[in-house]
C-alpha cells in the first residue's frame, strides 16, 4: 500500500481501500502534489490521464478528506467548498451521482468506526435544476457543487449565489480540453 494513502482521514481511507484496495497510478501520483495543494501551498494540478483510470476520485478525495474532517470537527458550514464544473450536463450529472458513493461510504465506516460526522452534501446546478432547488441551494448550499459552464456564469451574475461561491477552496475542471478555447 502506498504511504500517500496514510494521509487520509481513516473513514476516507477505509472506504477507498475497502472500495479499491490501492491507489491507481494517476491517483498515487497525482495524490502527493493535490495533497500539498490541499495544505495551502497555492498551486494548480492538471492530471492527464485515460478514462477509467481513477481521475475523478483523484481530484476529488483530497476535497472530500477535507470536508470529512471538518464534518467530525463540527466546523462544516453551509457553504460551497468545493465547485466541480464539466461542459458536459450529462457528465455533470453522473458526476453528482457517483460523489454519493465516497461521501456515503465515508459516512458509514466513520459510524464504524465511532466517529459522528455531519452530513456532507452535493448538489447538481445546470440549466434544468428547477426553481425550489435554486432556491434551496441558497437557502442551504451544498458543500460540492457541480455544475456546468453555461450554469456557472448565471451563478456568477447572481449577487446572492456569488456571495455563496465565496468559500470554494477547490475547483475541479474536467474535460478542459472541450472548454480550453473559450
Amino acid at each position: 500500500m502506498t504511504a500517500i494513502i496514510e494521509r487520509f482521514h481513516p473513514a476516507v481511507r477505509t472506504w477507498f481501500e475497502r472500495r479499491f484496495g490501492a491507489p491507481s497510478r494517476v491517483q498515487e501520483l497525482g495524490w502527493p502534489v493535490i495533497g500539498d495543494a490541499d495544505h495551502e501551498r497555492g498551486h494548480d494540478v492538471l492530471l492527464c490521464a485515460p478514462t477509467g483510470s481513477g481521475k475523478t476520485l483523484a481530484a476529488f478525495m483530497w476535497a472530500i478528506n477535507r470536508l470529512v474532517i471538518e464534518a467530525e470537527r463540527g466546523a462544516l458550514e453551509d457553504e460551497v467548498s468545493v465547485l466541480y464544473v464539466s461542459p458536459l450536463k450529462a457528465l455533470a450529472n453522473d458526476i453528482r451521482l457517483n460523489l454519493e458513493e465516497p461521501l456515503e461510504g465515508a459516512a458509514t465506516v466513520a459510524r464504524e468506526l465511532g466517529i459522528k460526522i455531519a452530513t456532507i452534501r452535493a448538489g447538481l446546478r445546470t440549466g434544468d435544476t428547477p426553481a425550489n432547488e435554486r432556491s434551496a441551494m441558497l437557502r442551504r448550499p451544498p458543500h460540492i457543487l457541480v455544475t456546468t459552464p453555461e450554469s456557472l456564469f448565471i451563478l456568477l451574475t447572481s449577487a446572492r449565489f456569488r456571495e455563496k461561491l465565496k468559500s470554494v477552496r477547490h475547483v475541479i475542471v474536467d474535460e478542459l480540453h472541450a472548454i480550453a478555447g473559450n
